[in-house]
């Protein structure tokens, strides 16, 4: 962090007022609406508290991008992370700090660099002709799609296979899908997280008996997950020289002289790919299709640009066809500006730090909301209004310095280009051979968000029909 005098202390900021012991009241799943309103009331620092939890929030970009990039010697993830991600068996990359990161870090960046994803790509079109056939078979048949439950099934799909190898056609399968167990573990790991007090690790209540079920069964695939690689392993040696996914190159460390990796960091980091893969850019899709399906100019433009780019093709089958996809990009840049998936972020400091001026000490908790900037009309004109445009030329620069859904610094997100890669490719896709007749809300009004470490819209459903 930069060596900014100190002129105020976290106790001297002002903020909400709360009730002793208890804090700030707060429904966890609207926690991010409850902190962007204090902002508006109390300034980019402010600070309020969850039992005996408090936070130090901030909103500014600059002074956010600070504390991501002090990460992990100034900032890490938080003990509840790590205590949490511990419980229940995903203590992979996401959670780790301090060396643990370190070692983790290349396997898992090399893994989802571009050149690696690229070759990846005849597998993302296998799973993307999949796809298609399931929303052909909902649109011949008039029905509605469960568009993030369709949305979720297809990127558990993208990133079993880029990440572990496997082909567990969730999309293609009935109903006892590995995702049914992902969809219950991710509000469950947020619920744990803002917490005022770790309750289950006094008394369990039935909630988490049936969670305690779900993490046994992912376990059991991720097991399976990990046998067969090691076949591939023994069948095939130059793996161990070139791994081919995330799995093999995991495999391959652990069992490296003084690797310090061991099986459970195998299998966290499997689990947490799978969960990491599945909601962010899920809910980004759900989001970006709502999105245009609200804006008929911005659809118009998209599609024309699909149609030049595929030349009558139903979806993309050549991964040069994607860098034509310019204002596509810009449609998905646009959604994560205004829908942002992961609205806060909280840091844990390591040691005193000073952050805009204000002392923070080792232990204490940041939280840097994500939206208030890139909605602020200082760096954005209209910045309410959906408008994809502001992504190309010129202004795009800057724009990326302001909202950043992917983080920054050395915690950067590692699948931000296999994300990109799916949305391009689904939004192509549907664009391509769908018509959008509608997107629906539970009550006919504008989505609902809902955090559940995630932001998703709630109840989206689809109706499409073939483009003739």
């Amino acid at each position: 962090m930069s060596p900014s005098p100190v002129t105020r202390r976290i106790r001297d900021l002002p903020g909400p007022r709360g009730l002793p012991l208890i804090g700030n009241l707060v429904n966890p799943t609207r926690l991010h609406l409850a902190a962007e309103e204090w902002s508006r009331r109390y300034g980019p620092c402010f600070r309020f508290s969850l039992g005996r939890r408090e936070f130090f929030v901030v909103t500014d970009p600059e002074t956010i991008a600070g504390v991501l990039r002090d990460r992990p010697d100034g900032f890490q993830r938080t003990s509840r992370i790590g205590l949490v991600a511990r419980e229940m068996g995903f203590d992979g990359l996401f959670a780790a700090n301090g060396e643990r990161w370190r070692r983790q870090r290349p396997m898992v960046m090399a893994s989802f660099d571009p050149a690696h994803t690229k070759s990846f790509f005849p597998a993302l079109v296998r799973v993307t002709e999949r796809f298609a056939r399931r929303w052909q078979r909902a649109a011949a048949a008039g029905e509605e799609i469960d568009l993030q439950a369709d949305l979720m099934r297809y990127t558990v799909d993208v990133t079993a296979g880029l990440a572990f190898g496997a082909d567990i056609n969730t999309i293609e399968a009935g109903e006892e899908v590995i995702q049914q167990h992902l969809d219950k573990i991710m509000p469950a790991l947020f619920k744990r997280l803002m917490s005022p007090l770790p309750y289950w690790l006094q008394s369990r209540l039935p909630p988490d008996r049936a969670l305690a079920g779900h993490v046994a069964a992912l376990r059991v695939a991720v097991a399976d997950f990990i046998a067969r690689a090691r076949g591939r392993i023994e069948r095939e040696p130059r793996l161990r020289e070139h791994p081919g996914n995330l799995m093999e190159a995991l495999l391959v460390a652990r069992e490296a002289p003084g690797s310090g990796l061991d099986d459970a960091d195998v299998s966290g980091n499997v689990l947490t790919m799978l969960l990491a893969g599945e909601d962010t850019t899920a809910n980004t899709l759900a989001w970006m299709i709502y999105l245009l399906a609200r804006h008929p100019e911005a659809m118009r433009r998209a599609t024309q640009e699909v149609h030049r780019a595929l030349d009558g093709e139903s979806f993309p089958t050549r991964y040069e066809q994607l860098s034509a996809l310019g204002f596509v990009e810009a449609c998905a840049n646009e959604t994560m500006r205004l829908k942002p998936v992961a609205p806060i972020i909280i840091a844990e400091a390591v040691r005193d730090r000073v952050v805009a001026g204000v002392e923070v000490p080792a232990g204490q908790l940041v939280m840097c909301l994500m939206r208030p900037a890139a909605t602020d009309a200082r760096h954005f004109a209209n910045p309410g209004a959906f408008e994809p445009g502001r992504w190309q030329g010129e202004s795009a620069a800057s724009a990326k310095r302001v909202a950043m859904p992917f983080g920054a610094g050395p915690r950067l997100c590692p699948g931000r280009y296999l994300a990109m890669l799916e949305i391009k490719n689904l939004i192509a896709m549907l664009l391509a051979g769908f018509e959008v007749e509608r997107v629906s809300t539970p009550d006919g009004g504008d989505a609902r968000e809902h955090l559940a470490f995630t932001m998703a819209p709630v109840g989206l459903r689809a109706k499409l029909r073939m483009r003739q």
